[in-house]
């Protein structure tokens, strides 16, 4: 048999990064055992639900590396066949219609918060008859559909993350809502419970990978599967993504979407790679940095942990840097040249914007640092009061106009690494200074610090944008 597995999103937000390691743990363990991994979007919240989101859920997805093998299905295009099913548990006398009405309800629960008692439905139009039912319908009463919990009932299943789990009926609330509240005999909108089964059974799918907090809902959707006769497929229930503080990672964290995330300058490979270490903790890995491709060869549900995982911005910004260093030197000046765009900084040369590329790389935790770091080579930089402190040294001084002299004298257009070193070492032995004053003098020229990437292969990038003696110059 096939093996299917499905990420099933509400569009009713952003791609949230706790969505998007579902993602990320379905598809490697669709690829490692050589299944499909699918989408469903769950649309049926009208009020909240919207295109702009699927399509921001579908284009971060996509982003990340994660693409699906058929196309999308969209929940709200399978409303009538759901209320066909719901119709049938109630003809199967495994659901009823509930008059219930919201007043009644809140009044229970009042009554069962004054005792302690956890907020439960009590069934109690579980037995209504057909006489008794037309009279609700004849006060214009509205009903809900509810699906015929046993109290008594043991529920359990052999989770692929958490070992067997077991859940007693009495402990899920009460008959559950199958549907929302319509007029007569009609059938309301139907609810996430029942949707899912009967959208998971319609896709095939044979393992469900979710999170934990789905623990209760694979319960109560576990009782709908047998009630309607359907397969059931194999479940994983995954960690949530915690905060420093141990608390789910919310909004309240400030960035929590994939969107965030890539605007920052992390890139899609090093943020996959992350989460896929983010709860999982493979035995068989000997390197922290892989491909999705790698990963899905040895990744393994069982090996996930059962606690919550951690979210840790040190780790994710090690991982990207590391993914920073390692990229191809071209690709990283072409994804660089659209961040100096945006400041309207042009490059002199294709070649020139790589070279500023490799000497930033490896000095890079976001591709968004090529912006501050990349500053000082397309605009002349203030000196800062370290550099003018330094400057206040005669040697400091002298050192620029030797070096501006050599320069002038030498007719010196093209400089190179070898150039460069070549005046540093021949200056420093002529007049008898430090070649630590020469380089830190030259550094307050063109940096207005005493920081800043290797000298010699910014000088050279200097000169080729004709700005070393212009930068020299102004400390004189």
């Amino acid at each position: 048999m096939e093996k299917r597995l499905r990420l099933a999103p509400s569009p009713t937000g952003l791609f949230h990064i706790g969505t998007a390691r579902t993602a990320l743990f379905n598809w490697l363990y669709a690829h490692k055992i050589g299944g499909k991994f699918l989408i469903r979007i769950e649309d049926t919240d009208f009020l909240r639900s919207k295109s702009e989101f699927t399509k921001n859920i579908l284009e971060g997805l996509k982003w990340l590396g994660l693409r699906w093998d058929e196309e999308p299905i969209k929940q709200s295009d399978r409303i009538m066949i759901h209320k066909s099913y719901i119709k049938k548990l109630i003809e199967c006398g495994a659901a009823y219609r509930c008059f219930t009405t919201e007043d009644e309800i809140s009044e229970l629960r009042e009554k069962q918060k004054k005792k302690g008692l956890p907020p439960k439905h009590d069934n109690r139009h579980r037995s209504l008859s057909k006489k008794e039912i037309e009279t609700f319908i004849s006060q214009g009463r509205t009903s809900v559909i509810r699906f015929k919990i046993d109290e008594k009932i043991q529920i359990k299943w052999v989770d692929q993350i958490r070992g067997e789990i077991k859940w007693q009926g009495k402990d899920l609330g009460g008959d559950l809502v199958l549907s929302r509240r319509a007029k007569g005999y009609e059938i309301g909108d139907p609810l996430y419970n029942l949707a899912v089964v009967v959208d998971d059974n319609f896709m095939k799918i044979t393992h469900v990978v979710r999170g934990e907090d789905h623990i209760s809902n694979t319960a109560k959707q576990i009782l709908i599967y047998k009630a309607l006769n359907f397969k059931l497929p194999i479940f994983s229930h995954t960690p949530l993504i915690l905060n420093s503080e141990g608390k789910k990672l919310s909004k309240r964290d400030c960035v929590t979407s994939i969107d965030e995330f890539k605007e920052m300058g992390y890139l899609p490979e090093a943020l996959s790679n992350y989460m896929a270490f983010l709860g999982w903790s493979p035995k068989s890995a000997d390197r922290e940095i892989l491909s999705l491709e790698e990963i899905s060869e040895i990744f393994d549900l069982s090996e996930i942990n059962k606690a919550g995982a951690k979210f840790s911005w040190e780790k994710l910004n090690w991982i990207n840097s590391q993914y920073i260093k390692n990229m191809e030197s071209i690709k990283l000046s072409e994804i660089m040249s659209k961040y100096w765009d945006d400041n309207g900084w042009v490059p002199p040369s294709q070649e020139w914007a790589h070279k500023l590329a490799i000497l930033l790389r490896d000095s890079m935790t976001l591709l968004k640092d090529s912006i501050d770091q990349a500053s000082p080579f397309f605009s002349i930089p203030k000196i800062q009061k370290e550099g003018k402190d330094f400057l206040e040294n005669n040697d400091s001084k002298l050192s620029l106009k030797l070096i501006l002299n050599y320069l002038i004298e030498e007719n010196t257009k093209k400089l190179n690494k070898e150039k460069a070193t070549e005046i540093i070492n021949e200056i420093s032995k002529m007049h008898n200074i430090k070649k630590g004053i020469l380089m830190k003098s030259l550094r307050v020229a063109f940096f207005g610090s005493l920081s800043g990437p290797d000298l010699i292969q910014s000088w050279e990038l200097f000169a080729e944008s004709n700005t070393d003696r212009k930068r020299i110059e102004r400390c004189l």
